[in-house]
């Protein structure tokens, strides 16, 4: 299914947006997502670069929505800031809590830190020692369980790991979060919920979160972002998909342009990554700067590209989803929307 509103701007040809389109593999420091590299697919439009980088699991129903976000990037390019600066959390993974010291460095300034917990393989008490060892360097502190937990496993941990700013998807399903919800004092986040729903919205009417973890290339692009920010009526926090610069780009103009903003984004995952096509967004006192990766910008693929197979998965899985977005009643069409 389609997430996000339907843009107000023309699909370009697919033989234009594949014209310039290269698949990539970038080198992670940090196992991340059970990942050590990062496949994604770059591209350049009139507007500048975007970026199609849906995981390789994901069907083509899902992927299209990415697609949606990046041709929108290079097409259209980023709606109006109202700031200059973004502030960001901390990225720590399911490390040792003995890690933890070292790989905070990568982050300076940083005074909110999400941490990854209920890793499988992993004990609730690996997940309180990583939480602790964060807390003790950076004071505020956010977890995030990818919905690895059932309820009473959610309650229980809650209470084990202590005061958070908030839990990321506790759980799976919108019923669990909000009983999760129900049960504990700390503020309940949702992400699966709403990028991977049917109904994004169903999170407030079921009274399940407080907060909306909202991430641009799953829900179709920057505009469809704002969009269902605007709607949802909870904070909000703008999170990366472990994009590549050019896609971090796009995930930051959307924080930079939201009216509101109270919380750190997840926008400093470019911190993961050992190579990425352009510089990636450095994090100052806390905080990254806009920029966006024009028609001028230095992007370099050199070395990164990946086998001649991959290129072609990536470019008729590109086609496949493509296909989906004319089919969804997008326009199609030449030249900026």
């Amino acid at each position: 299914m389609m997430r996000g509103r339907q843009p107000d701007w023309a699909l370009p040809d697919v033989e234009e947006v594949l014209a310039s389109a290269v698949a990539v593999r970038l080198p992670m420091r940090t196992r991340f997502r059970g990942l050590t590299t990062r496949e994604t697919m770059v591209f350049a439009g009139p507007a500048g670069w975007g970026e199609f980088g849906p995981f390789v699991e994901y069907d083509d129903p899902e992927a299209a929505s990415w697609l949606r976000a990046g041709i929108e990037a290079a097409w259209v390019g980023p709606p109006a800031a109202v700031r200059d600066t973004v502030p960001v959390n901390a990225t720590v993974p399911a490390i040792p809590a003995d890690e933890v010291d070292a790989l905070l460095q990568r982050y300076p300034g940083a005074g909110t830190a999400k941490v990854k917990v209920a890793e499988p393989g992993q004990t609730l008490d690996d997940d309180v020692a990583r939480v602790a060892a964060t807390r003790e360097l950076i004071g505020r502190v956010r977890i995030d369980a990818n919905g690895g937990w059932t309820v009473d496993e959610a309650i229980a941990a809650l209470r084990a790991i202590g005061e958070v700013e908030y839990a990321e998807q506790p759980c799976r399903t919108v019923e669990e979060l909000a009983a999760v919800r129900r049960a504990v004092e700390v503020p309940i986040a949702a992400d699966e919920s709403i990028r991977k729903a049917e109904d994004p919205y169903r999170v407030v009417a079921a009274d399940a979160a407080d907060v909306a973890v909202v991430k641009v290339a799953p829900l179709g692009g920057m505009r469809a972002t704002l969009q269902l920010a605007e709607n949802l009526g909870l904070d909000i926090v703008v999170s990366s998909a472990l994009d590549s610069a050019i896609g971090m780009a796009a995930g930051v103009a959307a924080a930079a342009a939201l009216p509101r903003l109270e919380l750190a984004c997840g926008l400093g995952t470019g911190s993961l990554l050992a190579a990425d096509v352009a510089a990636s967004f450095q994090m100052v006192d806390g905080s990254v700067g806009t920029r966006w990766f024009g028609t001028d910008a230095s992007v370099d693929v050199r070395g990164l590209a990946v086998e001649e197979e991959r290129q072609h998965w990536w470019r008729e899985r590109l086609r496949r989803c493509h296909r989906l977005l004319t089919m969804d009643g997008s326009p199609t069409g030449r030249g900026r929307g």
